[in-house]
């Protein structure tokens, strides 16, 4: 089991914050979230530096990815929102990535490093981040970014961050599961795994039932009016790993899904 100083996570937009001044639950939020990722990456941190030359060259939970594509995938992405960030700050339009192919370029490209420098390249774009977040000013986390065609508020950032991180911690496929994480942190990624999910017509409307080690919660998938047809239930972690598409060898009575980011 891996430990965690984080704290309630709780990604989960839905708080509005209206009874505090103006501009506060933004930066709050966001200060939030910057908890949040600290403490997740130094638990990457910890994993990616005792990685190997021959783990990196191996495969991860993700089809066609070795553990070096989800280390630079992890580095590029550091920076990628650092351009958001940048955008919130001057206003002016900066998106993440100049272009998929740019992106998949770049994640290739650093692939093939050496571990001591997959590791020395995250801790450095991870660096750079979390010095962006400390140093946007107040106002700015109320600025509305976009990320592929997806608008969000700046002060979703850290959260965006804080997802990749842990979801990606999981795929290196290093001794760490969905299952192995605090249950706060599993059931928020279970809050916005559903909430991705809302509205999509190919995506079933269920009941979702998960168990975590002293308490368990429900959840609607899409929820559409008289169309729950099935519950699925299990582990919290399974059900997490079956939301985000990493149900292979997860025992779970669930049909699939499309992709879900």
């Amino acid at each position: 089991m891996i430990g965690t100083n984080a704290g309630s996570v709780a990604p989960s937009a839905t708080s509005s914050g209206a009874d505090m001044p103006r501009g506060k639950a933004a930066v709050e939020r966001a200060m939030a979230g910057l908890r949040a990722v600290v403490d997740a990456t130094e638990r990457l941190d910890r994993v990616v530096e005792r990685m190997t030359d021959a783990a990196a060259r191996g495969p991860s939970r993700l089809p066609g990815w070795t553990r070096g594509h989800v280390v630079s995938h992890l580095a590029r992405n550091a920076d990628a929102l650092v351009n958001l960030l940048t955008w919130a700050r001057t206003g002016v339009e900066h998106p993440a990535y100049t272009s998929r192919a740019d992106r998949d370029e770049a994640i290739e490209e650093g692939s093939a490093r050496p571990a001591r420098l997959l590791h020395e390249d995250l801790a450095a774009a991870s660096a750079r981040f979390a010095v962006a977040v400390r140093e946007l000013p107040e106002s700015a986390w109320r600025a509305e970014v976009a990320i592929w065609d997806s608008a969000l508020a700046a002060h979703e950032v850290p959260w965006l961050r804080w997802r990749e991180v842990l979801v990606h911690l999981v795929d290196l496929d290093l001794g760490v599961d969905f299952g192995d994480l605090p249950g706060d942190e599993l059931e928020a990624l279970i809050d916005d795994a559903v909430t991705g999910f809302h509205g999509r017509p190919e995506v079933p409307s269920l009941w979702l039932e998960a168990e975590f080690d002293d308490r368990s919660r429900s959840w609607e998938l899409n929820a559409r009016s008289g169309a729950v047809s099935a519950t699925v239930r299990g582990p919290a972690g399974d059900l997490l790993a079956w939301l985000t598409g990493r149900a292979d060898g997860v025992a779970l009575d669930a049909p699939e899904l499309p992709a879900w980011a």
